[in-house]
């Protein structure tokens, strides 16, 4: 069970949380949807509005659904889930059935989206913008090291529209 918390209650170190810890992202319908582990990523106030931005190579199976969905989440999970992650993140959804595989337990979000019954934080964003990276734009040049095979990412923001954390079942209880 999940709880809507504003995001800004979140006392986390997000840096952390993205680039050490991962987040799962998940684009597309309950009837057909996938996944991948992303580490690129961050949160921040932009345009007067939350948004969560992330990354995502053209050639990413989840890409499609990145570019076909008006939604997409971000879960987060605790360590034990690692496996998991690491798993995600390096097989496509193309070959493999990663909920299958892995016992992730999908479920569809109010008014859209897919989270997860084991992630403890789940992000609903609307995508409001995207953008390629453009290496003609690296101020540091070895940046360029992270794109061997010159395949650069997408940038999508989103904006942040829903913050669920994972109420575990004695706090509900103590909150009935």
């Amino acid at each position: 069970m999940h709880k809507e918390i504003p995001v800004s209650q979140l006392e986390v170190n997000m840096i952390d949380l993205i680039s050490r810890q991962w987040m799962l992202l998940t684009a597309g319908s309950p009837a057909y949807f996938n996944c991948m582990t992303a580490s690129w990523g961050g949160l921040g106030h932009l345009w007067s509005q939350n948004v969560l931005f992330a990354f995502v190579r053209p050639q990413r199976f989840t890409y499609h659904f990145m570019e076909n969905s008006a939604l997409f989440t971000a879960s987060f999970f605790h360590e034990e889930y690692r496996n998991i992650l690491t798993y995600c993140g390096t097989r496509s959804g193309r070959e493999a059935d990663k909920i299958g595989e892995t016992g992730l337990m999908p479920f569809e979000l109010d008014g859209g989206g897919m989270g997860y019954q084991q992630a403890w934080l789940i992000m609903k964003c609307r995508k409001i913008y995207f953008q390629d990276i453009d290496p003609g734009k690296f101020l540091d040049k070895l940046i360029g090291r992270n794109y061997p095979e010159k395949d650069y990412h997408r940038m999508y923001i989103g904006r942040i529209e829903q913050s669920l954390v994972r109420i575990e079942p004695e706090q509900s209880l103590k909150e009935s």
